[in-house]
């Protein structure tokens, strides 16, 4: 097990930071044709939904990587001593669209750190919230939940995958989309993203040092296929959005994003080709 210097640790929380970035048609282009038909309706005018997360992404210096293709850690997050970073889970709430040509302004803040233990060994959680603002006022509240893992052991490495996760969703969903987990699809977000993260393009990396059975599709891809169809399900943007990762998605297989809508509510989940759950999302108008 890694010990924690929590103390030093917890010190990041109430560290903030302000971006700023625009809503280009370049951009929205990328991200419709990133996407395809997966994305629910909006106006001309606005913004897809869940583009946000592709708003002033970190631009470190090549130098200034760390060996996992992320920034060097001890910046605005916390140096956590744990090799292995993955998007755990996290909340939206909408309150205004991004619309195209919008400067945005994002606010984040470190708002919790904390230590756990898990059956693979040391977990830190790190919180994140963020709050975006257009020339109208304030669009969107988030908060990110990232997980920090112990690295992989090498007995452990190219195991077969752990036993699927259960669906939340009981009976036949209302939707279902099928989407192919390819390599382009994962090239394609991490270019609009800028993320360097190397276990979603650099195979030998994701195996043999990370120890998954392949190239992991991102958190995000995940969550904007739930967002979409949670808008779509429910005939309106979701008020308000909770997801959270059960189990890494990985590529080379088409994978299934489903719903189902009861009255204002909304559950979704990410399905492997085994039927085994990687992301679970809830939502209400």
């Amino acid at each position: 097990m890694t010990a924690l210097d929590m103390d030093h640790l917890r010190s990041w929380i109430g560290r903030t930071r302000e971006v700023r970035d625009l809503v280009t048609p370049r951009l929205v282009n990328e991200f419709r044709a990133t996407f395809g038909g997966a994305l629910a309706p909006v106006p001309d005018t606005d913004a897809p939904l869940a583009l946000h997360w592709c708003l002033a992404p970190e631009t470190p210096a090549a130098d200034s990587l760390g060996p996992d293709g992320h920034a060097a850690k001890g910046g605005f997050l916390p140096p956590v001593p744990l090799p292995r970073r993955m998007w755990a889970g996290g909340e939206i709430e909408t309150l205004a669209p991004l619309r195209i040509g919008d400067e945005v302004v994002r606010r984040e803040t470190v708002s919790d750190v904390v230590a756990k233990e898990g059956r693979t060994g040391s977990l830190c959680f790190v919180t994140v919230r963020h709050e975006y603002e257009t020339p109208r006022g304030l669009a969107i509240r988030e908060r990110q939940d990232i997980v920090y893992r112990e690295a992989a052991q090498p007995d452990g490495l190219m195991a077969p995958q752990p036993s699927p996760q259960p669906s939340p969703i009981t009976g036949e969903p209302d939707r279902v989309r099928e989407v192919e987990a390819t390599t382009t699809l994962l090239f394609r977000y991490s270019a609009m993203t800028f993320n360097g993260h190397r276990f979603h393009y650099d195979f030998p990396y994701a195996t043999e040092v990370e120890g998954y059975p392949g190239l992991v599709v991102h958190g995000p891809i995940q969550a904007t296929l739930l967002f979409n169809l949670a808008a779509e399900t429910l005939g309106a943007v979701p008020r308000r959005i909770r997801y959270r990762g059960v189990s890494p998605m990985i590529a080379g297989q088409t994978f299934r994003v489903a719903g189902q809508r009861d009255g204002d509510a909304f559950a979704g989940v990410t399905l492997d080709a085994r039927g085994g759950a990687c992301m679970v999302a809830n939502a209400e108008r």
